[in-house]
């Protein structure tokens, strides 16, 4: 049925600018297809060395994800900080029958003289690390290992619990500090907790038997690692950036391939339409409907598969620019790399080509079935018919959109954001589905102006009126682009707006001091009560725990853990407290009031959250506020997390009065100004991914545009030359066809904008309780973009076929 014939090959040849018009929307699916395929193959197949555990074949630690739910409705949530294990669970696991030995694992950071950073461990696991001394012997309480340093030396260290005076017992190559076993647990601010258990087998026994053996003896209460899975203990980030990648690859590869699939099926349903004459005389001369069926599928393998090979190279480029970006910026480990394979590059390829197959049958389904005559009667003059199945379905569509942008005003955060480019399809499949109607809406609407614009805009109104679908496969792209970019970038601006203002309004503190190492001296608050006119001073500890949310879930949300009292923290912070009265008793929370309203919470109700490791708390709420978003989303005392955290330091010291002078030494003195200023960047990589979505779909939407003008214009050949045999002068149609683009444009900017709005406006009301944020002069340049896109698009190729005096077909 597929082997190329003869019309085929015709429409290939004399119809060049349809095909590359279609080639170029194929190719650029492909590209959006692969690009996104291979990320998500790179994140289910990633993985990182297994490192200091490279000796010890069976590795037990906590599982790493807070899990909630029941049955179904079952889900996990990676946890903030790392999860660890109850230290008595290395006996149970050396009982294993297959063990030669279980050791317990402790990592914890210090700071060394001078304020250098030293990542410190128990002795024992030297038993699988390979450690070795140079010289000296292995530290009992009071003493360390360390590498730079003469043994008998006596060292001060400061470390989670405090700072002590430690006496060197030996050396190593090693760049890291060895307490011995149980002084490292207590020294780690993690009493009777580990990191992990490294298991090593008695001789012959192999790592699956040991591992099963060792599952069995903890009875559930780890996870057993072994071989490539080990490198997620040593790393637990890699959960998280494999999270990143599969969201990438998935949710907005998802989004992104119906978008990319969406405009190449008009693309070429536009190249199939524009033939609908050709198709019309081959019905009149007896061409059957299998023959013109068959004619479009042998044009769509012709086009189709070399489109999606030239598609992916770019495509593999992307998605290498895209993970280098993503690994630079700390989202994906390092020693995680991109897993490049044949599978994304063949679903792409499959993808443009079942899709040209579908959209050229589709287009070319009338008129390959009615009669003769009555095709040549359509083809002359464009009918607007209702559609009795794309109309309903258009219009279920709109009122979908509508529906989810009411629901995503009563989500918060992750859910919010999430929401939008669901809302946004929705309302794009309305605008593609109802495109003729909305088309001719459009130009009567925008076309009243051009009435008294001289001859030439008249034309042009008259020639948008006429010919709808023309005008509904032209606005659609640009529609798209502008409805995507808008939403991808002024949901980050939004966000900036209101945390830079709530920012400006809550920090009262003069100084913040920042931490050079790990983190602060656990002694810096008292010094910096005592420093020259300080008033007030707090520690704040900056974390993460996770919450209740909408539907049952939980969402992470920023935390701080004071060190001080209320009455300090409100003399550098204005939280702006709405219900309640601020109090930092261990077992209490203050909370954002948004943060309470959705996890349907008020003061003095018990609010079940995990913290940093995962552990389940239950802080009594005693005070909502309102500036979450620039400030921190929970509030609580410090000795609450801090036995939950990697690093128990302080991150950061606010202090009302005092100078810079009298604070340096604590650590990196900042002004009021400057912590925003700083903050502000933190914000804007954050971004980064939001402005890259918008990048790419805006983008591919806009060459999409584009491509589709200079189809319509270059289909337009005999219609121009007409004009000019009538008395038309050249420069009188190129004005008309500038009209034209101009009422293209400003109609897909009006909908796009339009559909922008109506998904931002309940989705940052909800997020942050005010509306969206549009800056001028971005919003300003996406139109002068769209608009000089518009005109450079439609008057080139209408330049090109204004050469000759004839008419050329």
């Amino acid at each position: 049925m597929f082997t190329p014939n003869g019309l085929a090959r015709a429409a290939l040849r004399f119809r060049p600018s349809a095909f590359v018009g279609t080639f170029v929307a194929l190719a650029m699916a492909a590209l959006i297809v692969s690009a996104c395929g291979i990320l998500l193959e790179t994140g289910v197949r990633a993985e990182v060395p297994p490192g200091r555990y490279a000796n010890a074949p069976v590795v037990a630690a906590a599982d790493q994800k807070a899990h909630y739910g029941k049955g179904d409705s079952a889900d996990s949530e990676p946890v903030p900080d790392r999860a660890r294990l109850d230290a008595g669970l290395v006996a149970k696991a050396a009982k294993a029958p297959g063990a030669r030995t279980a050791v317990a694992d402790v990592t914890f950071p210090v700071t060394g003289p001078g304020g250098k950073a030293l990542t410190a461990h128990n002795w024992s696991a030297t038993a699988f690390t390979g450690e070795h001394l140079k010289a000296g012997r292995a530290p009992a309480p009071g003493e360390v290992v360390l590498n730079q340093a003469d043994t008998g030396d006596r060292i001060t260290l400061t470390t989670p619990t405090g700072t002590h005076t430690y006496r060197v017992s030996g050396t190593t190559d090693s760049p890291q500090a060895w307490f011995a076993d149980a002084e490292a647990v207590r020294l780690s601010g993690h009493p009777g907790r580990i990191d992990a258990i490294a298991v090593l087998p008695k001789p012959g026994v192999p790592t699956d038997t040991l591992a099963a053996q060792v599952a069995h003896a903890l009875g559930g209460k780890a996870e057993i690692h072994t071989g490539a899975d080990r490198g997620t203990v040593q790393d637990p980030t890699l959960a998280e950036g494999k999270e990143v990648l599969i969201a990438l690859g998935a949710s907005f590869g998802g989004t992104a391939t119906l978008v990319a699939m969406f405009t190449a099926a008009g693309t070429v349903a536009l190249a199939v339409g524009q033939r609908a004459r050709e198709f019309a005389l081959l019905r009149a001369i007896g061409t059957s409907p299998r023959q013109i069926r068959r004619t479009i599928a042998t044009e769509a393998l012709l086009v189709a598969p070399a489109a999606g090979v030239v598609g992916c190279v770019p495509g593999v480029a992307l998605a290498a620019w895209w993970f280098g970006q993503l690994r630079d910026r700390g989202a994906v480990p390092r020693p995680v790399d991109l897993a490049v394979s044949w599978i994304p590059l063949v679903c792409a390829v499959g993808a443009v080509l079942v899709t040209a197959l579908l959209a050229g049958y589709m287009a070319a389904h009338r008129s390959s079935r009615i009669k003769p005559g009555q095709a040549l009667s359509e083809a002359s003059v464009e009918r607007l018919r209702f559609g009795w199945v794309r109309t309903p379905l258009g219009i279920a569509a709109a009122a979908g959109g509508c529906v989810c942008a009411g629901l995503a005003a009563s989500t918060t955060g992750e859910d919010a954001a999430n929401a939008a480019l669901g809302i946004v399809m929705l309302f794009m499949l309305a605008v593609a589905l109802l495109g003729p109607l909305i088309a001719r809406a459009c130009a009567a609407l925008f076309g009243l102006p051009l009435r008294g614009a001289g001859a030439s805009a008249v034309l042009a109104a008259a020639n948008s009126r006429t010919n709808a679908r023309r005008l509904a496969s032209a606005i659609t792209p640009i529609v798209l682009a502008m409805a995507f970019s808008s939403v991808l970038l002024f949901l980050h601006t939004s966000e900036n707006h209101v945390t830079a203002e709530q920012q400006r309004d809550g920090i009262t503190a003069d100084h913040i001091v920042t931490a050079d190492g790990p983190g602060l001296a656990p002694d810096a608050v008292r010094r910096a009560e005592h420093a020259p006119e300080v008033t007030s001073a707090v520690g704040l500890l900056k974390t993460s725990v996770l919450v209740p949310a909408s539907g049952g879930t939980l969402a992470a949300a920023t935390a701080q853990g004071v060190t001080g009292s209320a009455a300090d923290l409100a003399a550098v912070q204005d939280l702006d407290v709405k219900d309640g009265r601020l109090s930092l008793e261990p077992g209490e929370i203050a909370v954002d009031a948004a943060l309470a309203d959705n996890a349907d919470a008020e003061v003095g109700d018990r609010l079940p959250i995990r913290l940093p490791d995962g552990t389940k708390a239950e802080p009594r709420i005693v005070a909502t506020y309102g500036r979450g978003m620039g400030l921190s989303q929970v509030t609580m005392a410090r000795t609450d997390l801090a036995g939950h955290v990697t690093s128990a330091f302080d991150t950061e010291l606010w202090t009302k009065g005092g100078t810079t002078a009298g604070l340096k030494e604590l650590g990196t003195v900042l002004a009021r100004a400057d912590y925003t200023t700083a903050q502000s960047v933190d914000r804007k990589l954050n971004a980064w991914a939001n402005n890259v979505m918008a990048a790419v779909l805006g983008g591919f939407a806009a060459v999409a545009a584009g491509n589709t003008l200079v189809m319509t214009v270059l289909d337009r050949r005999r219609e121009l030359g007409t004009l000019r045999l009538i008395g038309s002068t050249r420069r009188q149609v190129l004005r008309m066809i500038r009209w034209e683009a101009l009422l293209v444009a400003l109609a897909g900017i009006v909908l796009g904008t339009a559909i922008a709005l109506a998904t931002l406006v309940p989705m940052m009301n909800g997020l942050t309780g005010q509306g969206p944020y549009i800056p001028p002069l971005v919003y300003g340049s996406l139109v002068a973009a769209i608009v000089a896109l518009g005109l450079t698009a439609a008057g080139l190729p209408a330049r090109v076929a204004l050469r000759g005096e004839t008419l050329d077909p």
